[in-house]
C-alpha cells in the first residue's frame, strides 16, 4: 500500500478533478506483477493500468489500491467490471470513496462476485493525500489554500511597500510548486496594482500554470496587467459596481470578467467558490493581499494554510502583516490550527496546519 500511495503522488496536480489513485498487483507468491497511477482525468484509472501490466498473472492475485474503486460510468468504464473480469482474488483499500453516493458500494459490488475486500490499511494518509478530492467531491466547492511569506515579527512588505523577496529561493521554489498542483489561484486587485504579478508557475521544468482569478470589485485591474498576458488567461471578478467601460477594456484584453454579487467584504465568498465548482476547480491557492486573505478568514472559507516564515526582523507599525480586515477583538475568538507541520526550506520555515473546525483528513 505505501508504493500504491507514493505511485498516486506522481501524478499531483494533474488529475483534477479526479482524485489521486495508486495500485498494486501483487501475486499469490508475493511477488509485484503489476504498478500504476492514474495520471489524469480522462485517462485511465489506476487499478487498469496495474491490471494491464499484470496481464494473465492477476488472476487468483491481490490488488492494493489507495482509494475504493468506482463502480460507475463516468469518463471511463467502472474499475469493478475490470477487477472482477481480470480474476483478482483479494482486494484491499486504503479508503472508501468519500462520495456518499458512492461509499461502500464499489466494496458491495466486488464482494458479491466473490472478491475478498479488506479496507482501512494506512487509510489516514491516502486520506490525507486526496484532501482536495475529498472536499470537492462532497461539496462541488474547491479546497481553499491560503499561503503567505513573511517575516519573524509577520510583515509582508516594509512600510514603502518592498516585499521582494522576503523568503529565499527554496521557499519560493516551493510557492511554484504549489502553483504547478492547484486548479487556481487568487489575488486580490491590490497585489495587481502595486505589484503587476504574473502568478504563472516557474520551474526549471517549466510547470503548468493555474488558472488565474483576480478579486477586482470595481474593474480597477490595468488592461496591460502582466496577469491577463499568460496562458491559461485570467478571470476577472467583479461587482455591480464595476466601471463597464474598464470591463469591456478588460474583455477586450483577454481577460474573462464573471460579475458576481457583493459581499461584506468586496466579492462574495461563496458565490466565488460556488462559480469555480461548476467550472471543476477543485482547489484554490490565495496568495494575498491582506485584505483578500483578512475577507477569506471571516468568511471561515479557508481549508489549509501554508506559511513562510523567514528569519528577518523588518518592524515599522504601519508594514502590513498577511491578514488584514476587521480581525478577532478577542484572544479566545481567534482562529486556531491544528495537525501543525513545521518544515526547513533553505533559512526558512515553512509552516503547515488546517482551521479548527475545517476540513483536516487527521480528524476522519
Amino acid at each position: 500500500m505505501q508504493q500504491a500511495i507514493l505511485l498516486a503522488e506522481r501524478a499531483r496536480g494533474r488529475t483534477s478533478p479526479n482524485p489521486l489513485v495508486g495500485a498494486v498487483v501483487v501475486s499469490q507468491q508475493g511477488q509485484v506483477i503489476g504498478r500504476g497511477y492514474h495520471a489524469r482525468a480522462g485517462g485511465p484509472h489506476a487499478e487498469v493500468v496495474a491490471l494491464r501490466q499484470a496481464g494473465e498473472l492477476a488472476r487468483g492475485a491481490t490488488l492494493f489500491v489507495t482509494l475504493e474503486p468506482c463502480c460507475h460510468y463516468g469518463r471511463t468504464p467502472p474499475c469493478t467490471e475490470a477487477i472482477i473480469a481480470a480474476g483478482i482474488r483479494r482486494v484491499v483499500i486504503a479508503a472508501l470513496d468519500p462520495n456518499p453516493n458512492m461509499a461502500g458500494k464499489g466494496v458491495q459490488i466486488l464482494r458479491e462476485n466473490g472478491i475478498k475486500v479488506e479496507t482501512g490499511l494506512l487509510e489516514l494518509p491516502a486520506k490525507q493525500q486526496n484532501e482536495v478530492f475529498r472536499k470537492y467531491i462532497t461539496t462541488k466547492r474547491p479546497f481553499v489554500i491560503a499561503k503567505w511569506a513573511m517575516s519573524l515579527d509577520g510583515k509582508i512588505a516594509t512600510a514603502s511597500g518592498e516585499s521582494k523577496w522576503i523568503t529565499g529561493p527554496r521557499a519560493r521554489a516551493w510557492g511554484h510548486r504549489l502553483r504547478d498542483e492547484v486548479d487556481a489561484i487568487l489575488v486580490g486587485v491590490g497585489t495587481v496594482l502595486a505589484d503587476d504579478p504574473q502568478l504563472t508557475t516557474r520551474l526549471p521544468s517549466g510547470g503548468r500554470n493555474p488558472l488565474r482569478i483576480v478579486l477586482d470589485s470595481r474593474a480597477r485591474t490595468p488592461a496591460g496587467a502582466r496577469v491577463l498576458q499568460a496562458e491559461p488567461g485570467a478571470v476577472i471578478a467583479v461587482t455591480e459596481a464595476a466601471d463597464h467601460e474598464h470591463v469591456r477594456q478588460l474583455r477586450r484584453a483577454g481577460a474573462k470578467v464573471v460579475q458576481l454579487p457583493a459581499g461584506k467584504e468586496g466579492i462574495a465568498w461563496p458565490a466565488l467558490l460556488d462559480l469555480l465548482g461548476t467550472w471543476e476547480v477543485s482547489s484554490l491557492l490565495i496568495e494575498g493581499g491582506s485584505r483578500v486573505l483578512g475577507s477569506a478568514w471571516g468568511a471561515g472559507i479557508i481549508d489549509k494554510v501554508i506559511c513562510f516564515m523567514a528569519p528577518s526582523v523588518i518592524g515599522g507599525e504601519s508594514a502590513p502583516g498577511p491578514v488584514g480586515g476587521a480581525g478577532s477583538d478577542r484572544l479566545d475568538a481567534a482562529a486556531r490550527l491544528t495537525n501543525l507541520r513545521v518544515e526547513r526550506a533553505g533559512a526558512d520555515l515553512v509552516i503547515i496546519g488546517y482551521p479548527i473546525g475545517g476540513r483536516s483528513c487527521s480528524q476522519g
